[in-house]
């Protein structure tokens, strides 16, 4: 199942159909920005095997500028997406595609922190399943907590991706 109605946090179990979706929007994104674009990636819990996620699939794209990348953003809205701007991320083109939720893209600068930590913490939960365990953990708690406040429901989060970035860092 893939689509989640606005301003809701409803947490559904993998689905390795997710891969699939994302893969053929990559397709379609490639063939249209090509050599605008350094790279696609998957991102978010529905990238990670196994992990409950909101049915979004999340998508980052790379690019050099941030500023250059302003020309991608009509040729990103003929698929169907919504430019949302920065949407409280500096340096962020963001998007969102379906009534319910289907697809979100972040576009940012490969050198920023942002792209950077972003794969970090994917990779991280990827190659260590007691703390993408314990992360599936809090996420179920706190949808349980804010149903209806994706706001709280990301604050919620935000301590354990920090956690999560320094150990990949070995910081900790």
């Amino acid at each position: 199942m893939l689509g989640l109605e606005r301003g809701l946090v409803r947490l559904v179990p993998y689905a390795t159909e997710w891969k699939v979706y994302f893969e053929r929007e990559k397709v379609a994104l490639e063939a249209l920005l090509g050599s605008m674009i350094l790279a696609i990636e998957h991102i978010g819990s529905t990238s990670i095997p196994g992990m409950v996620a909101k049915p979004i699939i999340d998508i980052a794209i790379g690019v050099v500028d941030f500023e250059e990348a302003k020309t991608c953003i009509p040729l990103i809205e003929s698929l169907g997406y919504e430019y949302k701007g920065e949407f409280g991320i500096p340096h962020r083109h963001y998007f969102v595609k379906g009534d319910p939720r289907l697809f979100h893209i972040h576009m940012s600068e490969v050198s920023c922190a942002e792209w950077q930590n972003t794969l970090l913490f994917r990779d991280y939960l990827r190659i260590h399943p007691d703390m993408a365990e314990e992360y599936a953990q809090l996420k179920l708690q706190l949808a349980k907590k804010h149903p209806q406040d994706r706001e709280a429901y990301l604050d919620g989060k935000t301590a354990f991706v920090e956690k999560v970035l320094q150990m990949a860092r070995g910081e900790v």
